[in-house]
């Protein structure tokens, strides 16, 4: 997730992906994960999705692409595509002639431009947005926090998964596939750490034996803002979300939560 400080009224806007693949020998699907560097101001350390910040450029392609969405809902779906490739190396929400070693290329290509447009009209790629399915949106709004994300998250499937992966090694150390339940128990033996949202999403996800019936349910629940807030039960501060929201768990101890 890119790194900026122009927090503004609404939040920083930023979009994040859980890419699905078929599990190699059956079973869970499995989902991309990445370790962000310790380096990063937000969620140093952590297990988190692929994603970053909506940039100034993913705005401009947006508004220039009319169709269904709106400007706004386009601009962040374009930065979910610029940044999984920045990020992973995956093509995602795209359409052309694409394979690894263009898909190689047009990384390398993006890591020196640093916007989407020119990849496409270098490689000959068009968008297709009709890949990602809108999961969810959280924004903290914490007043005491300088550096809050606005962040919508979006869903896709590779199928058979079978692609190359390399972290970017500046905003991530390592990607790793893991079902969201291996995530889960991986967080509890202590082998990855994630904030807040990350843990409930991971506990959503885990409900899930297809991305078909993970986008089912993204499409059946209206994408609604989470905004986390504390609340007392039993003499103990617990962090909650709405019980609205497609979530098994919508409460954590706040002596237990971990965040950005």
């Amino acid at each position: 997730m890119s790194e900026h400080t122009d927090t503004g009224a609404n939040g920083i806007p930023a979009a994040t992906v859980v890419i699905f693949r078929n599990a190699p020998q059956g079973g869970p699907p499995e989902i991309l994960m990445t370790i962000r560097s310790r380096e990063m101001v937000f969620a140093g350390g952590m297990a988190v999705f692929p994603g970053g910040r909506v940039d100034p450029a993913d705005f401009d392609l947006g508004a220039s692409m009319g169709g269904p969405l709106d400007p706004d809902e386009a601009a962040h779906q374009v930065a979910v595509v610029r940044e999984t490739l920045e990020e992973t190396g995956l093509v995602i929400g795209l359409t052309g002639e694409i394979d690894a070693a263009k898909a190689r290329a047009a990384r390398n290509f993006l890591q020196e431009t640093g916007e989407l447009a020119p990849v496409l009209d270098h490689f000959g790629w068009a968008l297709d947005l009709d890949q990602l399915v809108p999961f969810a949106r959280w924004f903290p709004k914490n007043e005491r926090i300088p550096r809050v994300f606005d962040t919508r998250f979006y869903l896709a499937d590779l199928g058979t998964g079978a692609v190359e992966i390399e972290a970017d090694l500046s905003e991530n150390t390592h990607l790793f596939w893991t079902s969201a339940q291996g995530a889960l128990d991986a967080a509890e033996r202590g082998e990855i750490k994630v904030i807040f949202p990350t843990r409930r999403n991971l506990e959503r996800l885990a409900l899930f034996g297809s991305f078909a019936e993970a986008s089912a349910q993204a499409q059946a629940i209206p994408v609604r803002t989470i905004t986390p807030f504390i609340g007392e039960k039993d003499g103990t501060s617990w962090l909650n979300i709405g019980e609205e929201f497609g979530y098994p768990v919508t409460a954590e101890p706040m002596d237990k939560v971990a965040r950005g």
